[in-house]
């Protein structure tokens, strides 16, 4: 994203917040990734969710580089078993995160803010397919009402914002986002980030691999015999021992890398039959540096595929599969639960103001994903 505001040298000053950085591509070695132009700032800032729970941080924050416009990305987010879990904490986390970015940006004169809501917001017992007019038909799904409710007010606030004070805050409501840099934490991340991972487990890669369960069952975990001799040699990252080890290229990391052990099931959690329509973190890059620059309305829109394009969460599970050249058995654990079936997104807004706007396949996006996440396992997040 933001090489995209990067190309445009007479493009004002922006900042980026959020965590959500498999959509702009943050690099784990840097933390942030500064635009180069003189004439445009931008910066992405891993830590923003906490910085922006607190008023004065988020002051302070726009104080430093006063930016004209705000790409508000910063949330604290989460896949349905996290939600299930923290509903009130992820509704009060938010809350304050977005009234804070909102109203400071209010408070500095920025001139536009785009945020990023999410269809989990739409009511549970609507028609389908879901538009942006029916937002506020009624309650969001049970199983995170906490963070869809926190993610509705930022439309409350736009629109009171604008019919108050004039100010140009809008938000896009995109659908499940994926691709390179994404959260693959399996209890917190979503859902193809997390089949992305157990299908990794599954083929033997760390943890959960040969060579990995052979050393834990030495010792090798903390506190293991192994891992105590280990460490009192200097072990540790940094240690001399560690450093040598690290060196001849006998990390563990890397062997169960190159010796995966093949056909462990894949285990997905829920029926595999709830629908969802994925978009690729680089296709929804591209549509919010447009939203920044062109889309006029207060009301939000909508960024998905088409509703051709929607996907059974079986059919994304076997599709990972397939990128990752897994034959092993897969198992749908219908112990667990599904969460909402569908949510159907209507494209049509989109369609209208950019029926240009090619998506990239969800086959050829999740390959891509897969070996990023492969090449990238070490620095990934999860």
């Amino acid at each position: 994203m933001v090489e995209m505001l990067n190309s445009d040298p007479h493009w004002l000053e922006n900042v980026i917040t959020g965590d959500e950085t498999w959509v702009y591509g943050y690099d784990p070695e840097t933390k942030r990734l500064p635009l180069l132009s003189i004439d445009c700032l931008a910066e992405v800032y891993p830590d923003c969710p906490l910085w922006c729970r607190d008023a004065a941080q988020t002051r302070a924050l726009f104080d430093k580089h006063k930016p004209t416009h705000v790409i508000h990305l910063a949330a604290k987010v989460g896949g349905l078993f996290g939600n299930l879990r923290a509903n009130l904490t992820y509704l009060r986390t938010n809350i304050l995160i977005n009234d804070n970015v909102l109203h400071t940006s209010y408070q500095t004169g920025v001139s536009k803010v785009v945020s990023c809501l999410s269809t989990c917001i739409f009511p549970d017992k609507t028609t389908y397919p879901i538009d942006e007019t029916m937002i506020h038909n009624g309650p969001p799904h049970d199983s995170n009402f906490g963070y869809s409710h926190a993610k509705r007010l930022i439309d409350i606030q736009n629109k009171a914002y604008h019919l108050q004070h004039g100010c140009k805050f809008t938000a896009v409501i995109p659908t499940n986002v994926y691709g390179p840099h994404d959260n693959f934490n399996l209890e917190e991340g979503h859902v193809l980030p997390g089949l992305i991972h157990k299908t990794y487990m599954a083929k033997g890669g760390y943890p959960g691999g040969k060579v990995h369960k052979t050393y834990m069952a030495k010792g090798g975990y903390p506190g293991g015999k192994v891992h105590k001799t280990y460490m009192a040699k200097g072990g540790y990252p940094g240690g001399k021992v560690h450093k040598t080890y690290m060196a001849k290229d006998d990390c563990l990391h890397k062997f169960a890398l190159v010796w995966p052990e093949t056909g462990s099931p894949l285990v997905v959690w829920g029926s595999g039959t709830p629908l969802r329509q994925f978009i690729y973190s680089l296709d929804l890059a591209r549509l919010i540096v447009w939203a920044l620059r062109e889309y006029q309305e207060i009301d939000p829109i909508i960024l998905s595929v088409g509703e051709a394009d929607e996907v059974s969460i079986k059919e994304a599970a076997l599709t990972v599969a397939e990128a990752f050249s897994y034959t092993g058995e897969v198992i749908f654990d219908t112990s667990k639960s599904d969460g909402q079936h569908k949510k159907t997104a209507n494209n049509a807004k989109l369609c209208r103001l950019r029926p240009d706007f090619k998506f990239t396949p969800f086959h050829e996006a999740v390959k891509e994903t897969v070996q990023w996440f492969q090449d990238n396992y070490q620095t990934s997040r999860k």
